[in-house]
């Protein structure tokens, strides 16, 4: 399974014009991927205030995914800002080639930065299986909350996709290597660069691998691809010789 992350300049509530740009850099793929991976909001930037710059069905960004899936046979997942039903949802969209979709709603909403305010959380815990990986949905803040990511023996990837200040980016750093370290599992982290109305951010976007050793990481405050391959074969080997899950605790997760 051969992944790419995509750390961008995001502009701020302009999505037509961050999925033009995002076509450039996509000209710098120069190898078949299985999965591409953009940040949390990719299209508007970490958007607080949704009346104005939610999307509204049938989602702009979502179709530009849709094209960009079919175009290179491969799936593309990101995070976008939508008005859905009268409510407003942090959503992670993973598209495949045939335009088939699975969506995640952000559990964590982050209150500290006004998220609450507006948007609604999700209840479902989301794992997308594709080309025989099974990969778990998560965006941002949820990297905080180890329960609601714990792996019960159901996933092989976290995707985390993320608008992560740089203010908090050694937290960044260490949660990306503990969520693959105590699930063995592969972490694929993307953040974004640049700046918006209230935060910087300066990227980190990372592959790690189950030991919690990156695989793949992107420099800095430099917008780019970077890729890595998943062997699952040697994931699972590494499983039977060190089983941690058969001694892990059993949490019972309640949606309210």
């Amino acid at each position: 399974m051969k992944v790419a992350l995509i750390q961008q300049n995001t502009i701020w509530s302009n999505p037509k014009e961050n999925c033009r740009h995002l076509d450039d850099v996509l000209h710098l793929l120069r190898t078949a991927v299985d999965l591409i991976v953009l940040p949390e909001m990719f299209s508007t930037g970490f958007v607080t205030n949704p009346k104005t710059s939610a999307e509204k069905s049938p989602y702009y960004s979502l179709r530009w995914m849709k094209r960009v899936a079919k175009k290179n046979n491969c799936a593309v997942a990101g995070g976008v800002s939508v008005s859905d039903g009268g409510s407003f949802y942090n959503r992670f969209f993973f598209v495949k080639p045939d335009g088939t979709y699975v969506q995640y709603d952000k559990r964590h909403l982050f209150s500290y930065g006004g998220e609450t305010d507006e948007y609604t959380p999700g209840d479902q815990r989301v794992i997308v299986e594709w080309r025989g990986v099974r990969f778990l949905l998560s965006v941002c803040y949820d990297l905080r909350f180890p329960v609601w990511l714990r792996n019960k023996n159901d996933y092989d990837v976290i995707l985390c996709i993320a608008s992560w200040p740089a203010v908090r980016r050694f937290a960044w750093d260490t949660l990306c290597s503990a969520r693959a370290i105590e699930n063995q599992c592969y972490m694929c982290a993307v953040n974004r660069i640049g700046i918006d109305p209230v935060c910087e951010y300066n990227g980190g976007t990372r592959i790690v691998n189950p030991y919690g050793v990156n695989l793949a990481l992107i420099d800095d405050d430099v917008e780019g691809i970077v890729t890595a391959d998943l062997d699952l074969s040697a994931l699972n080997v590494y499983r039977e010789k060190f089983p941690l899950m058969a001694d892990a605790d059993n949490f019972c997760i309640l949606a309210e």
